[in-house]
C-alpha cells in the first residue's frame, strides 16, 4: 500500500512540475504576493478533482471523445496567445510590475480558473493520464490517486512559497521585466504547442 501512494506521488508530481501555465501564474502570483490563497486553493481542488474524475474512470470518457479536447484545445490556444501577448505588453516598462500587481482579486481568480480548465494538457495529465495508470492498481487505486493529490497539494503552496521568498529580488523593476517577458513568451509557446498539436483519436 506505501508503495502504491509513493507511485500515485512521484507519478503525480512529474506531470505537474513541467513549466506550464498554471505553474507561471502561481509562480507570478507568489512573487507578487497578491491573492497568492485563493490562486493556490483553485490550482489544488481542481487537481485533487480532475483526478478524481479520472480514478473514477473518466479518463476513458474523455479519451473516446477527443472532440472535446480539440474544442478546448483552440479556445486554450487562443487565451493563452492572449495572455502572452498582454503580458509582454506590460513588460515593456519596468513598471510592468505595478500593472500586474493592480489586477483585481475577481480577474486573478478568472484568469487562474480560465490557465486551468483552458487548458487540454491539464485534462490528459489529471484525468486521462492518471487515471489511466490507476486502473493498473486495481482495488488499490484510490491509495494512487491520494498520492497524486498530495503532490499537487504540496506542489502549489511551495511554488508560490518560492516565489514569495524570492520577491524581494525578483521584484525589482527591471527583473521583472526580464520575467514578464519570460512568461510571455512561455505562454506564446504553450498558444503555439498547442494550435500545432496534431489531432489525436
Amino acid at each position: 500500500m506505501p508503495t502504491t501512494y509513493l507511485a500515485g506521488f512521484l507519478t503525480g508530481l512529474s506531470l505537474i512540475v513541467a513549466i506550464g501555465a498554471q505553474n507561471a501564474f502561481v509562480l507570478r502570483q507568489g512573487i507578487l504576493r497578491r491573492h497568492v490563497v485563493p490562486v493556490v486553493a483553485i490550482a489544488m481542488l481542481a487537481d485533487a478533482a480532475l483526478i478524481a474524475l479520472g480514478t473514477a474512470g473518466a479518463g476513458a470518457v474523455v479519451k473516446a471523445h477527443p472532440d472535446v479536447l480539440a474544442v478546448l484545445r483552440w479556445v486554450g490556444a487562443a487565451y493563452l496567445l492572449w495572455f502572452g501577448l498582454r503580458t509582454l505588453w506590460e513588460a515593456r516598462h519596468p513598471q510592468g510590475l505595478q500593472a500586474a500587481a493592480s489586477a483585481s482579486g475577481r480577474n486573478v481568480i478568472l484568469t487562474a480558473l480560465a490557465l486551468t480548465f483552458l487548458n487540454p494538457h491539464v485534462y490528459l495529465d489529471t484525468v486521462v493520464m492518471l487515471g489511466i495508470i490507476s486502473t493498473s492498481f486495481g482495488e488499490t487505486r484510490w491509495l494512487f490517486a491520494a498520492g497524486a493529490v498530495t503532490a499537487s497539494t504540496l506542489w502549489f503552496p511551495a511554488l508560490a512559497w518560492v516565489g514569495a521568498r524570492l520577491a524581494p529580488w525578483l521584484a525589482r523593476p527591471r527583473v521583472w521585466q526580464v520575467i514578464g517577458v519570460a512568461i510571455g513568451v512561455v505562454m506564446i509557446a504553450l498558444a503555439a504547442a498547442l494550435a500545432l498539436a496534431p489531432t489525436t483519436g
